[in-house]
């Protein structure tokens, strides 16, 4: 089990070394959030292993469902942002603000 912990906190760690290092790429930052979503699933579905409950296999579901949807809604944000703008860096974002 502390051999499962560990990769998913490495995983998270991977996670917020890809975001600090790619400011620019916003495509790689939504990529490193995903993997940080889905090693907190990994965290809850060994907890609840270990504890024999269903719960953490609940809560790995929910934020399953809630992923696909934050990721369909940020590629839809990102595609109409590129047909308007013609770059999808994260430094030219600022016409996003309010």
């Amino acid at each position: 089990m502390i051999y499962c912990l560990l990769y998913s906190h490495l995983l998270i760690l991977c996670g917020m070394f890809g975001i600090l290092c790619s400011k620019r790429n916003i495509i790689i930052i939504f990529v490193e959030i995903e993997l940080m979503l889905l090693s907190s699933n990994f965290n809850f579905i060994i907890f609840s292993y270990y504890l024999d409950d269903i719960v953490g296999y609940i809560w790995a579901m929910l934020i399953f469902v809630l992923a696909g949807v934050e990721a369909a809604i940020a590629l839809a944000i990102l595609i109409v942002y590129y047909r308007l703008r013609g770059i999808i860096s994260a430094s030219f974002m600022t016409a996003l603000k309010g």
